[in-house]
């Protein structure tokens, strides 16, 4: 029997993630995957601020854009009649480096880092070579989970491994990252709720050396066919001589005449690959049970449109993976991993309505579709310009929503000290910095023009902000009485005071704010009890009549 601290299963991006964060912090883990190699799929193609975030919190995000497509190469967005015509609209966005520059100009707290487009065939062999350098993970490609069990103290797995034969492993949690079709969340008997099923398409791989240096429109990311019923829809992916289409095409081989078609330029290609798949709009109706757990596809299925799906699996790997070293270290109390559901189902929930609001954008803007658009008339002027109008306005609902990508909070958290009032929008999709508990803390550049980000360590961390003199002994040693890590972190600047808002900001291991204030309350210790998961706010002396006199006096 081989006996772990956790068991993962799956190793796409999410399960990777989380190997990597919970090797990282000294916890040592099994990581299953029933394949024998990464996947050879495309997939998911970008990784958003928030994920790059945390990718840089792991020390691993410049590595992440060494493999991804080029710094420099844009990230427009367009609708034409095919890849040859001139563009019906075009939606600028800065590439990497022009958004990297941006952001070092500009001290407003934007996020830290930019999104990332990378293949997901590229990004997990990149990934499992960094989660194999680390001595706590042990990486099992080849490896199936079949059955498991759990007690009171522990999960036995029962695995076939790549010989064929069966292996019992022990450990103290089981997570699955195990996708949509999830043999833990399965097992478990926790059901999916929500709209599935709803279409089914075709994707088809390309490699096409030269058009990405051919297309006459420009180049950039996504390239929105205007040719009903099918509208092909063409993706760079980060080689820039592979694409993505998808279609409801009929057929596998019908998939290279809609290419061609949506080409209508002589340049040669060969489709690599084609699968088909269905859109789904689901959420599990909890994410844990006992001592097993299940996150990123698992938990959740939203339609790509957005790019919410991988990049919420890696929110919830960070969720878990910092409270489940917690309680694996014995400082964490048990509302910690117990929080995990309450605070990354919501989110789940959340990112399904912003899928569905951009899939219905979508079929607004095609619904303007007629067969006289490419006609020189004033027919087809009109339906250009209906369809032009309508896409500028729903196509932003899938490529400007950094409020849903990086401003969630966790509404009503058991783990975060709560405060009066309903707070900012949590599903505005404009980023809009803030502090109110519950939130990610915002990016500020410092006087130095280092990022407070990087300042922070893996444990709390207590902000004392534009030279406060508050005296922060009482919750210092409150963490201490728990054996929780706290670093006091005092920042001088004024800009990050202006941005913060507040004297004092108490930032868990994930960058979310835990409580904040301008002076202590005189029982710290229930902030402290609270935050690192010993009580529920739901039952703190915040919630009373006195909550508005805490912190802000």
């Amino acid at each position: 029997m081989l006996e772990t601290q956790v068991i993962i299963t799956g190793a796409g991006p999410v399960g990777l993630t989380l190997a990597i964060d919970l090797g990282r912090r000294g916890v040592r883990c099994v990581l299953l995957e029933r394949n024998e190699t990464s996947i050879q799929l495309p997939k998911m193609e970008r990784c958003n601020a928030r994920t790059m975030e945390i990718y840089r919190q792991l020390g691993i995000a410049e590595k992440v854009r060494d493999a991804g497509l080029p710094r420099e190469a844009p990230m427009d967005v367009f609708l034409a009649t095919s890849m040859a015509d001139p563009p019906i609209v075009r939606l600028p966005y800065p590439s990497v480096a022009e958004a990297k520059a941006e952001i070092a100009a500009r001290n407003v707290g934007q996020p830290l880092e930019p999104y990332q487009l990378i293949s997901q065939y590229t990004l997990e062999p990149l990934l499992r070579s960094i989660a194999e350098t680390l001595p706590t993970i042990a990486v099992r490609f080849g490896w199936e989970l079949t059955t498991f069990t759990q007690d009171a103290v522990s999960v036995s797995a029962k695995v076939r491994t790549l010989n064929g034969a069966d292996e019992i492993l022990r450990a103290s949690y089981l997570i699955g990252c195990d996708g949509g079709a999830s043999t833990v969340r399965k097992q478990l008997g926790i059901q999916l709720q929500g709209e599935g099923n709803i279409r089914k398409l075709r994707q088809a791989l390309f490699q096409c050396e030269d058009l990405y240096e051919r297309i006459p429109m420009g180049k950039g990311r996504h390239y929105h066919i205007a040719e009903g019923p099918l509208f092909p829809f063409i993706i760079l992916q980060d080689s820039t001589r592979h694409w993505t289409l998808h279609a409801a095409a009929a057929s596998d081989r019908e998939m290279a005449e809609i290419f061609r078609k949506s080409l209508a330029m002589p340049i040669p290609f060969e489709m690599i690959s084609v699968n088909e798949w269905t859109q789904h709009l689901l959420c599990a109706e909890r994410y844990a049970q006992g001592r097993v757990f299940i996150a990123g596809d698992a938990a959740h299925l939203v339609i790509p449109t957005g790019g919410l799906g991988m990049n919420t699996g890696v929110g919830d790997a960070t969720d878990l993976a910092w409270k489940m070293w917690a309680t694996l270290g014995g400082w964490g109390g048990p509302q910690l991993l117990a929080s995990y559901d309450a605070e990354r189902r919501p989110i789940g929930l959340r990112n399904l309505r912003a899928s569905r609001s951009a899939m219905i954008g979508r079929l607004g803007w095609r619904a303007a579709y007629s067969t006289s658009i490419r006609e020189d008339t004033p027919d087809g002027l009109a339906v250009r310009a209906e369809m032009a109008r309508r896409f500028d306005v729903e196509q932003r609902k899938v490529t400007e929503i950094l409020g849903i990508e990086a401003g969630y909070r966790y509404v009503d958290s058991p783990i975060i000290w709560p405060e009066t009032g309903d707070g900012p929008d949590p599903d505005n999709p404009q980023y809009v910095p803030t502090t109110w508990p519950g939130s990610r803390l915002p990016h500020v550049w410092l006087d130095d023009d280092t990022a407070l980000h990087d300042h922070l360590g893996p444990s709390y961390t207590l902000l004392r902000l534009g030279k406060t003199p508050v005296d922060t002994r009482g919750l210092e040693c409150a963490f201490q009485e728990l054996r929780a890590p706290l670093d006091t972190l005092p920042v001088d600047s004024e800009r990050a005071r202006d941005i913060c808002g507040c004297d004092l900001l108490l930032v868990r291991p994930d960058l979310h704010v835990a409580w904040r204030g301008n002076k202590l309350p005189e029982d710290a210790q229930a902030i402290a009890a609270v935050t690192v998961g010993y009580a529920s706010a739901s039952d703190s002396q915040s919630c009373g009549p006195n909550a508005k006199t805490i912190g802000f006096d």
